[in-house]
């Protein structure tokens, strides 16, 4: 079997490691601080065991809400260092006021002044350190492509973009009628005979097979690939490889194989995960009308000065099994946006108002949603419901987008939580591979992680 000299990590590896590591730092820092410097606040005896369980709870929770545990955040110094601080700074204060499972309060402050800067100094240390000498190049993974050639741009920018440790450094033209003398300038062709000399040399992580016509694969290319498979290289196929790197479903190396990549996941059908949700998704739609309740009077008054027009507005939307119903939502945008058709929203429309634009962005102009939960027509956690018009349109050059309803629409999902406001054709394609992807692997965690980055996403101004 062969051995790879180079130390690389799976992205699922890297997170368990930065949050092992988290919870390492913290406990071993304050246990020697309580040894060395006889601090009693923050006690790891066996009979307060439950106190640092709260307190990694209170980390974890804020950490995953503050994106600590994004990679792209946790291998930038500056965007890592905001993190930690909002992270910390939060669990802290919660974790010190929670009554009964945590300690008393001390009187003095400098003791509540040490505990912080113990946690912070501690997991500063840590992450830094994972920022200079682990989310370097030296543990990145060299790839191989066995593709066609008018493939290779595309595939190398899908999964580079989202993972940049992952360098694709050669591809095998499975394109037997291509032209000899084709060739790219930052990417290398290998020939077939090759193959093998070039895994060996390069130390090569994986090979991805994404060649969408089986007579690519010739004899001679596959016995290359079978010598390989049986020193240990590790061979899988791409839409394999992007779907657990993008978290996305790539339909467009589907075609009509869509059954072999859409088992849809059992909690669609679940009824314990069902009752949950529906129990929890009452529980939300009352607190957050309750919000809303809350926000109209203050909204009706900016309403009457910026926005000049109606309050509420309504418009028609496609929910489970292509029914039409209407969403309601707080005005943004001036009366009469569309007199000359529909037209997709845009970043910087300038149909939206002042006011409209800060509504969007805390997410404030979607409260009256809750309404269409409790009436059955959404969910909290799902697809973006679209317009009719628009459905129509996209599914006559896309397809797999009426999969969408097979669950009920959103008011939060894992494309909007990924991605920026779909302002085309192309973009629609993006936000449907995120839709299929949680279709697909829809579960209790992954609407914890939704939720999660939904209040990232009002926390940080992030909002469409």
């Amino acid at each position: 079997m062969q051995t790879n000299k180079k130390m690389h990590f799976e992205i699922s590896e890297r997170k368990v490691l930065l949050r092992l590591f988290d919870i390492a730092f913290i406990l071993l820092a304050l246990y020697l601080m309580d040894k060395l410097f006889y601090y009693p606040y923050f006690n790891l005896s066996s009979k307060d065991y439950f106190r640092p369980i709260l307190l990694i709870i209170y980390l974890n929770g804020f950490g995953a809400i503050f994106e600590i545990y994004n990679l792209q955040v946790a291998s930038n110094q500056f965007q890592i260092l905001r993190s930690i601080i909002l992270t910390v700074t939060t669990a802290a204060l919660v974790y010190l006021f929670t009554p009964i499972l945590s300690p008393e309060l001390p009187k003095q402050r400098l003791v509540i002044l040490i505990f912080y800067f113990t946690i912070l100094g501690a997991l500063l240390l840590w992450r830094f350190f994972y920022v200079y000498f682990l989310a370097t190049q030296r543990f990145s993974q060299n790839v191989i492509l066995i593709c066609n050639k008018h493939q290779v741009d595309e595939l190398v920018l899908g999964l580079e973009n989202v993972d940049p440790h992952y360098k694709i450094i050669g591809f095998v033209n499975s394109d037997f009628l291509a032209e000899k003398d084709f060739s790219l300038n930052y990417i290398k062709e290998i020939e077939k005979d090759d193959l093998l000399a070039f895994v060996s040399k390069n130390n090569i992580s994986e090979i991805i097979i994404a060649s969408q016509k089986t007579e690519g694969i010739t004899a001679d290319l596959y016995q290359h690939l079978l010598h390989l498979l049986e020193k240990g290289n590790i061979i899988r196929e791409y839409t394999q490889v992007y779907e657990s790197k993008t978290q996305r479903i790539p339909v467009q190396y589907i075609a009509r194989d869509f059954y072999r990549f859409f088992p849809f996941s059992r909690s669609n059908n679940n009824k314990l995960y069902l009752l949950l949700v529906s129990f929890l998704e009452f529980v939300f739609s009352l607190t957050g009308l309750f919000l809303c309740a809350f926000f109209i009077p203050l909204i009706f008054i900016a309403n009457i000065f910026w926005n000049k027009g109606t309050l509420f507005y309504t418009q028609e939307r496609v929910g489970k099994n292509g029914r039409v119903f209407q969403i309601y939502k707080f005005r943004t945008m001036v009366e009469n946006s569309e007199s000359n058709g529909a037209v997709f929203a845009k970043s910087n429309d300038k149909r939206i108002t002042p006011f409209g634009k800060f509504m969007r962005k805390t997410r404030i102009d979607e409260l009256p949603q809750f309404i269409n939960v409790l009436k059955g027509d959404m969910a909290v956690i799902g697809p973006r419901p679209e317009r009719p018009f628009f459905v129509k349109e996209i599914a006559e050059v896309m397809p797999f987008y009426e999969t969408r309803h097979v669950i009920k629409p959103g008011l939060t999902g894992w494309a909007q939580v990924n991605y920026s406001y779909g302002e085309s054709i192309e973009e629609s394609l993006i936000k449907l591979q995120y839709d299929l992807y949680y279709i697909k692997h829809r579960s209790i965690f992954l609407d914890l992680s939704i939720t999660f980055k939904t209040i990232t996403t009002v926390l940080f101004y992030r909002g469409q």
